[in-house]
């Protein structure tokens, strides 16, 4: 007897983050546009590949995640960041493999202006997708907040060796 609420309970928990799975070309297709944004020309054509990877990246594994994305985004744009966060700690318990969600929850962090939190959500990010470009430059912005310099110089220059028209290239300083 004891079974059947278990059961029933496990129904409306929804799929298990095991059902939860990027599409399986979602590799090659990062894969390709970062090595052509390596190849752009100027920055126009950069932000241009920019914008596709974004696009991709933004394209949840499935209809669940999508919903839990797109709501975190929203109460971001309005500033409603623990409603943002509420969202992507939902998406990022229920879809544990997409790199994006951890990447967007670091975000909210750094909003909240807490670096350290906001780093641990970058790396798992890096540990989930390790050409996750945009998710190393945040890393490189939470070291800075923390006054790690060195690393996070080395960290943006890592980032902008996957993609060279990184918005955040503007914050690499030359050796002196």
């Amino acid at each position: 007897m004891l079974l059947r609420p278990i059961a029933l309970l496990l129904a409306l928990a929804g799929p298990a983050a095991a059902d939860c799975r990027l599409a399986p070309d979602f590799g090659t297709r990062q894969t390709a546009l970062l090595t052509e944004a390596r190849s752009a020309p100027d920055a126009e054509a950069g932000r241009a590949v920019n914008e596709r990877l974004r696009h991709l990246r933004l394209s949840a594994p499935d209809a669940r995640a999508q919903e839990l994305l797109d709501q975190g985004i929203e109460r971001r744009e309005v500033f409603d960041l623990h409603g943002a966060r509420a969202s992507f700690d939902a998406l990022v318990d229920y879809c544990s493999d997409y790199g994006e969600g951890f990447h967007q929850r670091a975000q909210v962090f750094m909003l909240l202006r807490d670096p350290a939190a906001a780093l641990a959500d970058f790396e798992r990010a890096l540990e989930v997708e390790r050409l996750h470009a945009a998710a190393r430059a945040g890393r490189a912005l939470a070291l800075m907040d923390l006054g790690r310099m060195r690393d996070a110089q080395a960290e943006l220059r890592a980032a902008l060796a996957l993609n060279p028209w990184l918005p955040e290239r503007s914050l690499i300083v030359e050796p002196r």
